[in-house]
Order: structure tokens, then C-alpha cells, then sequence
């Protein structure tokens, strides 16, 4: 099976009810078609530094950003195929530019600075970004389940939907068993509409018809705001803080927790 490596496009977050979610669908029947995956479980390791510079910069919303992950389709092993993702946005343009390699091998390069058993300008790119943030190591687990579409006329049109995504900072390894705390309200989906140009008057006109706004989301940024918190609480514990903070601390926890979930998953 081919893999795409590059990857330039628009890409708009939507956040769905169950409900909005299947006049979506009824809407698509006639335009788009189910992905070759079609409903795939994706399990994801973002790298970051020790004080998550990365995910930092990412939330302040600059005109330019970047992130590093480890890509899998369901569970990996060691000798199977992952994916490594430099990702870049500019401007609202999302670049993507990836290696498949095994996941021994891939782990193996970004965490103990072995070389690649094949080198291209994409593996060039991946190191000099490992160059520019010095301590780069495994920060977050994130898995979700994927219903994927593309168009019928326009393959490069491509429709998402993100449920069950799940997250953890302990046990960050693409061979686990795929486990974590829900991001996402029971019913919610992530849908994300990927386009390489304009979007089809068809599928504005769904969005509209369904009250259905583009937003600002970032999995692994709500996953970083609870890490905050429960450090944030954690400190004021520590260094025996004033009542007033402690409770603070365990607001922010509880507040994070809540638009998290506040459970945990996990899939045999």
C-alpha cells in the first residue's frame, strides 16, 4: 500500500453533536465516499521539550507553528510500519511532511539519536528541527477513532470525524494498549474539513443550514491545560501554600477534568 509523504493544505475544525453529525453525513452521501482506512483507530505520540516550549507557542496562536509526532493506525509493534510527522502551519496553510519507517526504528532516532536506515530531504527536515529544540521527548499519548471521506470529484477534498479521543502522560508508547481520559463530551465528534483550495457550495450550505461554526481546537493543547493544573495544584501542595491557592490549584484541576471528561478509557 502507497503513502502520501507531503501534504499542503486548508484545514477547519468543526464540533459537532451526534445529531449535527448525522445531517452531515446524510448531506455527504452524494459527494463524498468512505476513505480506504474507512473507521480506524489513530494513535499519536507529540514530542515536545521539558517545559512543552512546542505546545506553548502553539496556544498563543502565532502566524507560524510547528509539531513533531509519531503516527500509528491502531496498536503498533515493533517491526510495524508508523509514521514520523513534521507538521507546520503558516498563515492558515497546513503543511504535513512524513516518513514510514518501523516503530523500533522510529523511537529509536527521535529519542536516542540513531540514524535512519533511509535518509531524503523529508528525514533532513525532521533532524533540523530536532537540532532546533534541544530535549525534544515523548510529552503526550493521544489516540481517537477516525471516520475518514474523501470527495468523489475532488480527492483532495477530505472529511473527518474524531470521537473517543483519549490522552495520557504515562505509559507513551505506540505499543500499548490504547487507553486514556476522554477529551470529548459522550455524543461529541471533531469533525475536520481538509481542502487544498475553495470549499464546495454544497457543503457551506450544510454547515449553515446546521448552525455548524468553524472553531479553534487543539487535542493536544487540551491535554496540556490539564497537565498545567495538576502541576499548578501539585506546587501549592509542595510548598504548603496558602489555602486560598491550594484551592485554586484543585479548581483549575476539577475545571480541566470537566472539559476533559473526567474519565478513563481504556479498549482491550
Amino acid at each position: 500500500m502507497s503513502y502520501q509523504d507531503i501534504f499542503k493544505r486548508y484545514e477547519m475544525k468543526y464540533m459537532l453533536t451526534k445529531e449535527q453529525k448525522e445531517l452531515v453525513l446524510q448531506a455527504m452521501a452524494e459527494y463524498m465516499k468512505p476513505d480506504e482506512f474507512g473507521r480506524s483507530t489513530i494513535c499519536n505520540i507529540y514530542f515536545d521539550t521539558p517545559d512543552y516550549q512546542l505546545i506553548k507557542r502553539s496556544l498563543e496562536k502565532p502566524v507560524y507553528k510547528e509539531k513533531l509526532r509519531v503516527r500509528s493506525y491502531g496498536k503498533a509493534k515493533e517491526d510495524g510500519t508508523v509514521f514520523v510527522e513534521l507538521k507546520k502551519k503558516y498563515k492558515g496553510v497546513v503543511y504535513k511532511r512524513r516518513i514510514s519507517t518501523s516503530e523500533k526504528e522510529a523511537m529509536a532516532y527521535l529519542i536516542q539519536g540513531e540514524e535512519l536506515s533511509k535518509q531524503s530531504q523529508i528525514t533532513d527536515e525532521i533532524s533540523y528541527f530536532k537540532q532546533m529544540y534541544q530535549g525534544l521527548q515523548p510529552a503526550v499519548y493521544l489516540s481517537y477513532d477516525r471516520e475518514a471521506f474523501y470527495g468523489v470529484e475532488d480527492r483532495d477534498l477530505r472529511i473527518t470525524f474524531d470521537e473517543n479521543i483519549l490522552w495520557r502522560k504515562e505509559d507513551i508508547s505506540l505499543c500499548s494498549e490504547v487507553y486514556g481520559t476522554p477529551i470529548l463530551e459522550p455524543g461529541c465528534a471533531l469533525m475536520e474539513i481538509k481542502i487544498a483550495s475553495a470549499m464546495p457550495m454544497w457543503l457551506c450550505r450544510v454547515l449553515s443550514e446546521n448552525g455548524i461554526f468553524q472553531t479553534s481546537f487543539s487535542k493536544y493543547g487540551r491535554a496540556y491545560e490539564t497537565i498545567v493544573a495538576e502541576q499548578m495544584a501539585a506546587a501549592a501542595q509542595r510548598i504548603g501554600g496558602t489555602a486560598g491557592q491550594t484551592v485554586a490549584g484543585q479548581a483549575a484541576v476539577q475545571n480541566a477534568n470537566r472539559r476533559l471528561g473526567g474519565r478513563r478509557t481504556r479498549i482491550a
